[in-house]
């Protein structure tokens, strides 16, 4: 694909347009399709970020959910967000509705289109769009745990005082309650992360709640997150679209499990080309399928 590749981005909100932006400055498609239920809010984002077209050759522009369903990439976005009081089931509901007129207004979508999944719950959405895209199941991904796992990853590479780039451990499961980090199998330069000094009477569990509270934080302080989500997924759309098949933890169909839950996974140009079973603990793989039992029975409810 490359400099010829068009992506499309349903959803003009702060995260759309984050990613939009992200997608600009790596220089990596030729054209950025923006689409929202707003009109205005399309308009506003596109006159916007053309501003940047001083340093960047990717245009962008406002476009309908039929051309949306034609880009080599589609990111999905759209969603609801949770209303006080409103429990899971209801919340993955709404979204429900939302995901199926989005993708019902790109059909026909093309078929060697990947989508990528953004908004949460991302897990049970991406099996939803699974579902209703029309395309093989390999072709559809979520963001899963990739931002979780960023966050570990910097967080230890703090504590180490080495690049983030060279700390290999991912946060697996749902993304969300049951998501947890695989230490057993965490590690810098082929050495086990927990021999090192600095993790002698380290406080895992202390650092996992630090990790899955860093979003609550960030939405307390300033409302909403999206540069984290928004310079990772614009990584993402890059990995595929330069078929570099890289190893991310993400929301994919694992066939052993029977559901989609976030695990590593090669990402390329034709989409996930593996799911990656990693070393576990007892405990850890106990934890992997409780997670994948529990969002089983959620992503039965929308076959």
């Amino acid at each position: 694909m490359g400099k010829n590749s068009k992506v499309a981005i349903v959803g003009a909100g702060s995260v759309g347009a984050t990613i939009a932006y992200a997608i600009m400055l790596r220089d990596v498609a030729s054209e950025i399709m923006m689409v929202d239920v707003a009109p205005d809010v399309v308009r506003g984002q596109v006159l916007d970020l053309s501003d940047a077209n001083m340093i960047t050759s990717t245009k962008v522009r406002g476009a309908t959910s039929k051309e949306a369903g034609q880009a080599d990439v589609i990111v999905i976005t759209a969603g609801a967000k949770q209303r006080e009081g409103e429990t899971r089931t209801q919340l993955i509901d709404r979204n429900y509705k939302v995901l199926h007129s989005v993708i019902g207004g790109m059909q026909p979508i093309n078929q060697e289109a990947i989508i990528l999944i953004v908004s949460n719950p991302v897990d049970v959405l991406t099996h939803i769009a699974q579902q209703l895209a029309g395309i093989p199941k390999n072709q559809v991904v979520g963001s899963g745990t990739f931002l979780d796992t960023s966050r570990l990853r910097v967080l230890l590479a703090q504590k180490l005082q080495v690049s983030a780039s060279s700390i290999h451990a991912f946060v697996l499961g749902e993304h969300g309650d049951s998501q947890f980090v695989a230490w057993s199998s965490a590690s810098v330069a082929g050495k086990p992360l927990l021999s090192f000094s600095e993790f002698k009477d380290a406080d895992k569990d202390a650092m996992e709640k630090e990790i899955a509270n860093k979003a609550y934080e960030i939405i307390k302080m300033k409302g909403a997150t999206y540069y984290g989500i928004g310079a990772l997924a614009a990584s993402l759309v890059d990995c595929i679209l330069l078929d570099k098949r890289e190893i991310r933890p993400l929301s994919v169909y694992v066939e052993s499990l029977g559901t989609v839950l976030s695990a590593p996974a090669k990402l390329g140009y034709d989409g996930i080309e593996r799911v990656i079973d990693i070393p576990l603990d007892d405990e850890e793989r106990k934890k992997l399928e409780n997670s994948a039992a529990s969002l089983k029975e959620i992503c039965a409810k929308y076959q």
